[in-house]
């Protein structure tokens, strides 16, 4: 079952401005940032329909950015981004949590480092991706966990939000929200079985 709420606001990306300078009329074109929708679940796992609908979106021909925080792989990282469709870079972290059990982290310090560095890493290159406007749609899967193990700053995110410049939507997914992410959001959405 799907639940959604959103703000009842709907702009276009480029609202025209007429300002009245004397006899002239000057239309002046205002870039709108895209929303910021949050998916949110009691589980992990349960995103498979925004992965499935990133590619989608990549299809139609807009650019989406995927970034999984918290899902790893053989050859993964920033410098192995997987394309897909032309339109869809799909990131993992380089050294994910998923790979082990949490005990196994916690006394390992050279792996435990090794996970945080792989994530901050990642979150380095959303947030410049966040700031230039190349993408039509970011999705940051599961970056509230990322926030929840410390691994990413609750604030540093807000304020990367605060200042993107990209005209696309911003999608978050995790269990976790913190109170004032949720109320950045336009469209928040909850995931139940």
């Amino acid at each position: 079952m799907v639940i959604s709420s959103s703000n009842s606001y709907s702009k276009s990306n480029l609202d025209v401005v007429r300002l009245n300078t004397g006899n002239k009329i000057n239309p002046k074109r205002f870039t709108q940032n895209g929303q910021i929708q949050i998916y949110q679940s009691s589980y992990r796992g349960s995103y498979s329909s925004i992965i499935s609908d990133s590619l989608r979106n990549a299809a139609l021909g807009r650019k989406v950015l995927l970034i999984q925080f918290m899902k790893g792989g053989v050859k993964q990282g920033v410098n192995n981004a997987v394309n897909l469709c032309g339109n869809l870079t799909w990131i993992r972290s380089s050294h994910s949590f998923d790979h082990y059990n949490s005990e196994e982290i916690e006394n390992n310090k050279s792996l435990k480092k090794s996970i945080h560095e792989s994530t901050i890493e990642l979150w380095n290159f959303c947030k410049k991706e966040l700031q230039s406007g190349e993408n039509d749609q970011v999705i940051l899967d599961e970056i509230f966990l990322a926030i929840e193990m410390n691994f990413i700053d609750k604030d540093d995110l807000i304020s990367t939000l605060e200042n993107r410049f990209i005209s696309g939507d911003v999608i978050l997914t995790g269990t976790d929200i913190p109170k004032d992410l949720l109320l950045m959001a336009n469209q928040i959405t909850e995931l139940r079985s």
